[in-house]
């Protein structure tokens, strides 16, 4: 059976809350298919300095480490009894078979990087975009595997659990140019999007938490532009920001807090200055135009008043 290990650096611990929190499988059904080591939320009988001291020794394996939070060299912050956070890297990235990052601060820095003012807060293998994170950009484990990143602010409890499966089951994980599982990034908020009608016929909401009409062109959405499968694999298996009527803030990219009004669309002379992946802005002109030369009047209506 697979070992886990979890600690922490500068974190709000939502990632934690979020994993606790999974359904199908559960945090605790997972631990049917791994024997975990230390969780800071989850351990009350055992002291991670041990733990840590056996992995030292080769006295206990170590195979999945997951790191949650920022990493900084700060003594006052990400502390675990006698060891820093980075004395904990320093040792533990060593021994373990792979490492995961649990959520944003883990993978890029995040708002920890940003607000600090500290140049030294930054993720396990990123700061933001570049390869700049605590661990060297050609680091890899003894798996052959560099950090896997599962980003989100929190990260969604089924990416977490999916990917430690996968490891458990001996598969093998793609990896995008962020380290980010293929099978889950590969997707955008917009696939399976509710809202996708009134994205291509161009009938944007004006305000947040109506059923009807897109949330990209006037409230931010960043469906469109973020990797990530929250419409195809659902939040409590019911539902998502778009679908509850709120605008996607692509917290799993690196420049999730870098941005400085989530919720407006920067326009020049009507045209977003980001628009979807893929597409030129030419086509998007293009596409808008006809869409709006070509109207469909059941979407003009509220949803309870169509037949």
């Amino acid at each position: 059976m697979k070992t886990l290990l979890w600690i922490q650096g500068l974190t709000c611990n939502g990632n934690t809350q979020s994993v606790l929190n999974g359904e199908n499988p559960s945090f605790y059904e997972l631990l049917t298919k791994v024997r975990l080591l230390f969780h800071p939320a989850v351990s009350y009988r055992e002291k991670l300095h041990n733990v840590v001291e056996r992995i030292k020794k080769g006295k206990e394996k170590l195979d999945i480490l997951v790191v949650e939070g920022a990493i900084t060299g700060d003594e006052r912050f990400g502390r675990a009894g006698k060891y820093s956070i980075t004395e904990l890297l320093d040792i533990l990235s060593r021994k373990a078979e792979y490492i995961i990052a649990a959520g944003n601060c883990a993978s890029f820095g995040n708002i920890p990087a940003l607000y600090s003012g500290n140049p030294d807060v930054r993720g396990l293998q990123f700061r933001f975009e570049k390869k700049d994170g605590y661990l060297p950009p050609d680091f890899k484990t003894s798996s052959g595997y560099p950090v896997i990143n599962i980003t989100g602010c929190p990260v969604h409890p089924a990416w977490f659990t999916q990917t430690v499966m996968a490891i458990v089951e001996g598969k093998d994980i793609m990896l995008d140019r962020f380290n980010r599982p293929k099978e889950l990034f590969m997707y955008l908020p917009h696939d399976g999007c509710i809202r996708n009608e009134y994205f291509e016929w161009k009938v944007e909401s004006e305000e947040f938490g109506h059923k009807e009409g897109c949330l990209f062109y006037n409230l931010g959405c960043r469906g469109p532009l973020t990797h990530a499968p929250c419409n195809k694999v659902l939040w409590n298996r019911v539902s998502s920001k778009t679908r509850a009527g709120m605008s996607c803030l692509g917290c799993t990219e690196f420049d999730f807090p870098l941005r400085e009004n989530y919720f407006e669309t920067k326009k020049n002379i009507g045209i977003p200055e980001e628009v979807p992946l893929g597409v030129t802005k030419r086509a998007y002109i293009t596409i808008t135009g006809v869409a709006k030369t070509l109207k469909n009047e059941r979407l003009t209506k509220k949803l309870e008043e169509t037949d």
